[in-house]
Formats: structure tokens, C-alpha cells, sequence
């Protein structure tokens, strides 16, 4: 009990705090919903405090080899307590009965809802700590079980129930594909240990894979689409975005995709070898499949839709693809004319993927912060239910028509949505555009290293490029609604189902400073190049050592007892 406790603090803490504030959520008073986001606030500083300052933890693995404790996971905890203290400021309670605020109505479930916020980031950690294929999957449930609730609660409409049911589900299919997988990959090597997993893929010298080994990797590959919103299991993106109160938006673009991203990481390591030079052909022409159809498919829905937060959908759908694209030439390296550029390139590829999940999660958060300040109306103005209530309207703007002209009323909100916009769209001088650009070059490396996948590399490129010039005509459509359309005459002159004016909404300093840090975040990291330069630094040493620990020999070798450099992940 002690050693995972040494090993698993940060998860232990976080769930200590979700259940002290389930217990408060039992007290019907506004007091206590007012202290809610503020224990929330207070379990995830000390998160990454603690973490900051741990020490001894660099490379260790429990008795049972079970958790794993390297520079990935210490990265990964700290950029998703960093990200989660903006979902805990988008979503604090402003109005007079802390019941939420102008995007979220969680009536008196408001400890219930930071609980669950809290459960889905300690999923996360699970994930990035996990070495073993049962808490693996444990932990890709954690982070995505307390969602499916959230989406349900987030707001009184029937939108919301609708997509809570849908994403459920989905959910649990996707589930239970990856668990069959799991099933197979326990089934053929006889251990649930990844390590040990990835022995039995490669045995030995010329050892191929089994049928039964493929379809594994096939179906847990599967599963994991389902949590990056990556075809061909992205179609209920659109309705859930859309459905859920902005806020719960904001964290499903972040926290299922982070999980999935880590465990797809992870399955990759086993697949591809002790050196990352071994994946089968089968499954890098998947990953590449599936990588461009993710990207081409999140872009071309994207541009047909009228609502912001389906828009915001498949662009995350979009993002997904950049990033499987970059792992595509994580394990692409084999056959390279000069072996030793191998190693420097799956670097460079696992740092880009680290790299583009902090800028996503920064520049994202921002873009839904503006849309929960700027005033909305939904189609259910002026209509009715079954028994004759009018149905509730959302008071944050959702479509196209509610933000037109509002960049001219409201200047500051428009520039700070046009600065996220800007950097999704990947446009120079914003974390936007570094991102895409670290995500491009491994496979653009390939391509020129005299590998048997050059011609599959270039086309990955060209296919990233174009897409990343095609996602322009979304978010700059955003921006010249702000900007260039006139405001309609209900948003002029509001009335009944209009929102309040954003100089009411703009009294909450907590989404105030969310869209404030977000925008600064992605503006420093942008132009100031030494700042960035530092960032990269330290992902790309949480990358090699990664790299480092696959490229261990195959033989068991006692653990030893490292010492942390805190500074790597600082």
C-alpha cells in the first residue's frame, strides 16, 4: 500500500478531493456549491506543485511492474493539471446561486460536476503511469466515464441529455472493442505487462507477428479512435460538441483526446520494438489511413457546418489526424540509409505530439472561453416542450449569426478569439504554427533520409499541409463574422432569450483570466523563441527518454533507483 502511494500520490490526491467534494454536494446551500471550483483549484495546484518538487520517481517501476514512472508521465500530469485549472476556471459559478454560469446550468450538482471533472484528469494520470494493459485501460475509462455524465448534467436542455446518451453509448462500444483487443494481446503473449507484451511481439531476431497479434493491435487501435474522435469512429463529435454546455465542450477536446493520445503512445511502443524499428507494414499503412482520413474528413465537415461548437468539433476531429500523422512517422523509421538518424527522429516526432497537446489544450480553451462570454440564443427561443414550457435558451453564443458583429461592440473578446482562431489555423507568430510545424518535420525527415517510406512520408506531408490550409476557411470564417458581418437586429436590440450583454458577463474574473492566460500562453509561445525553445527542450527530453526505455534489451533487468532532474519538467 505504501509503494503505490509513493508511486500514485497525484492520483490519490485528486480522488480524495472528488470525494470530499461528492460529500459536498450533499450540502444544499450556496456556500458550499461556492466552494466547490475553489477545492478543485486548490487539489490541482497542489498536483503540480507537488509534482514540480518530487524527486527519486525518474524511470521507476513498482514491484509488480505494473506503474511506471518516467518523464512522459511527469509530463503529462503537469500539462493536464496546468490545462485542468482553466476548465476549473471556465466553469466557476457566477450566478447568485453558484448553480454555474452563462454557458453552464448544473443546478445543485456543482460539487458533483468538480468531482467528476477531477476523476476524468486523475484518468489521465493513470494512463501516463500505467505499464500494464488492465490499469491502462482502467485509466482511459476514468478519463472518460466522468464525461459522459458531464455532458448529461451540463446544462437543463434536452440537447444535452441527447448527447449524453449518444456518447455513453458510443463509449462503452468503443470500450468493449478495446478490451477484446486487450483480451488478444493477454490471450498470444500470456502477461498483461506491456514490457512483457512487447517481448512476446518480438521474440526474437526475424520473429514475425501472429494473425491473432495483428488483429489485437487492430482492435485496440479501434478503441482508441473512439477517444480521439479519429475516423471511423468520429461521427458523434458533432452532436455531443453541440449538445454539451461550452465548458464541458472545452474539456472534451482536451481530456479524452490526452488519454488516447498517451495510450496510443504506448500500444506503439509495444508494436514497434525495442528500438521502434520493427512495426509491421500492416499497421503503419493503418496508421496512415487512418491519420489522413481523420484530418481530411474532420476539415471537409467542419466547413459545412453552422454551428461554432460543431465547427470546434471537427477541427478537433481534424487535430487528431495532425497528430496520428506524426506518430505514423514515429514508426516509420525502419530501413533508413543511415541508421542513426533513426533515433534522433523518433525523438523529434514523440516531442512534436507532446508538444501540440499543450498548444491544443491552450488555444482551444481560449476559443471556447470567448464563445462562453459572448452573448447566444439557441433554435429553442420562443418554443415550447411536450406539456407546454418554454425550453430553456443557452445564454453563450453558439452559431454564426450570434457572433456577427460582435468583434466590433466587443473588441477585446474578438481579438482574443481571433488570436486562438489564428493559431488553430497554424499562422505564424502564434504556438499554433510551431506546433504544426514540429508535427510535419519527422515525416518530412523520412522522406529525405532514404527510406523505403519516403514516398508515403511526402504524401503525409502534402496531405498535412493541405488540410492545415483548408482548416483556414473555418476559423477564418469566425473571424470575419466577428469582424465583418453586421450584428442582426435581435443581437443589437436584445430581448427576451438574448443573453446578457458581455459587460454583465465579463464581471467573472475567473473565465476572464481562463481566456487571459490561454491567449497570452499562445502569443508568448509563439514569438518569443527563446521561451519556446525551452518548452521544446523539455518535452524532447521526456521523448528520449521514452526512447531510451524502449530501446532496452529484451532481457528482464533489476529497476534501478534513479534521481529525478526537476528542472526537465519544470
Amino acid at each position: 500500500m505504501i509503494s503505490l502511494l509513493y508511486f500514485l500520490w497525484p492520483e490519490v490526491l485528486l480522488t480524495i478531493a472528488a470525494c470530499a467534494l461528492f460529500l459536498l454536494g450533499a450540502v444544499p446551500t450556496v456556500k458550499a456549491r461556492s466552494l466547490a471550483p475553489i477545492i478543485s483549484l486548490c487539489a490541482l495546484i497542489a498536483v503540480f506543485v507537488g509534482i514540480l518538487a518530487s524527486g527519486d520517481t525518474r524511470g521507476l517501476e513498482d514491484q509488480t511492474h505494473t506503474i511506471l514512472i518516467d518523464r512522459l508521465a511527469l509530463y503529462i500530469k503537469l500539462l493536464s493539471a496546468s490545462v485542468a485549472v482553466l476548465f476549473v476556471l471556465l466553469s466557476w459559478p457566477t450566478n447568485a446561486a453558484a448553480t454555474g454560469n452563462s454557458a453552464l446550468d448544473v443546478g445543485h450538482e456543482v460539487g458533483e460536476y468538480y468531482a467528476l471533472m477531477l476523476l476524468a484528469i486523475a484518468g489521465i494520470f493513470v494512463v501516463a503511469s500505467a505499464n500494464d494493459i488492465i490499469l491502462l485501460f482502467l485509466g482511459i475509462e476514468l478519463a472518460s466515464i466522468p464525461t459522459y455524465v458531464m455532458v448529461s448534467i451540463s446544462r437543463p436542455l434536452p440537447a444535452a441529455q441527447e448527447a449524453g446518451v449518444k456518447y455513453f453509448f458510443l463509449g462503452a462500444m468503443s470500450a468493449a472493442l478495446m478490451l477484446f483487443g486487450f483480451s488478444y494481446l493477454y490471450g498470444t503473449t500470456g502477461s498483461t505487462s506491456l514490457t512483457e507484451i512487447a517481448r512476446g511481439f518480438h521474440p526474437g531476431l526475424g520473429a514475425g507477428q501472429s494473425i491473432w497479434q495483428l488483429l489485437a493491435v487492430i482492435l485496440v487501435m479501434m478503441g482508441l479512435a473512439f477517444k480521439l474522435a479519429a475516423v471511423p469512429l468520429h461521427v458523434y463529435a458533432g452532436d455531443v460538441y453541440q449538445g454539451a454546455a461550452t465548458p464541458v465542450t472545452a474539456l472534451l477536446a482536451f481530456v479524452p483526446k490526452t488519454a488516447g493520445i498517451v495510450a496510443t503512445i504506448k500500444i506503439l511502443h509495444v508494436i514497434a520494438g525495442p528500438q521502434w524499428l520493427d512495426t509491421p507494414m500492416v499497421v503503419i499503412k493503418l496508421l496512415w489511413i487512418i491519420a489522413v482520413l481523420t484530418m481530411t474528413f474532420g476539415n471537409a465537415l467542419g466547413l459545412m457546418q453552422s454551428n461554432i461548437k460543431r465547427v470546434m468539433a471537427y477541427s478537433s476531429v481534424a487535430h487528431s489526424g495532425y497528430m496520428l500523422a506524426t506518430l505514423t512517422a514515429l514508426i516509420a523509421c525502419q530501413g533508413l540509409s543511415d541508421p542513426s538518424k533513426a533515433g534522433p527522429i523518433q525523438s523529434q516526432a514523440l516531442a512534436a505530439v507532446l508538444f501540440y497537446l499543450c498548444a491544443y489544450g491552450i488555444m482551444n480553451t481560449g476559443a471556447f472561453g470567448v464563445l462562453m462570454v459572448l452573448p447566444g440564443r439557441t433554435d429553442t427561443h420562443g418554443r415550447h416542450d411536450a406539456d407546454g414550457h418554454p425550453l430553456p435558451t443557452a445564454e453563450s453564443a453558439e452559431t454564426f449569426d450570434d457572433i456577427a458583429g460582435q468583434g466590433q461592440r466587443h473588441v477585446a473578446l474578438g481579438l482574443a478569439m481571433a488570436v486562438c482562431c489564428f493559431s488553430l489555423a497554424g499562422l505564424p507568430l502564434t504556438i499554433g504554427f510551431l506546433g504544426k510545424v514540429y508535427l510535419i518535420r519527422p515525416a518530412w525527415m523520412i522522406a529525405h533520409a532514404g527510406s523505403p517510406m519516403a514516398s508515403l512520408m511526402f504524401w503525409l506531408v502534402i496531405l498535412t499541409m493541405l488540410n492545415a490550409a483548408v482548416s483556414a476557411g473555418y476559423y477564418l470564417k469566425i473571424v470575419a463574422y466577428l469582424f465583418l458581418r453586421p450584428e442582426s437586429a435581435e443581437m443589437a436590440h436584445p430581448a427576451d432569450g438574448i443573453a446578457p450583454a458581455p459587460a454583465q458577463l465579463f464581471r467573472s474574473w475567473p473565465v476572464t483570466a481562463a481566456i487571459a492566460l490561454s491567449v497570452v500562453g499562445t502569443i508568448y509561445y509563439g514569438t518569443c523563441w527563446h521561451a519556446a525553445n525551452r518548452l521544446t527542450d523539455r518535452v524532447t527530453k521526456a521523448a528520449e527518454q521514452t526512447a531510451n526505455v524502449n530501446q532496452a534489451p529484451p532481457t528482464p533487468a533489476p529497476v534501478a533507483s534513479l534521481r529525478i532532474a526537476a528542472e526537465s519538467v519544470k
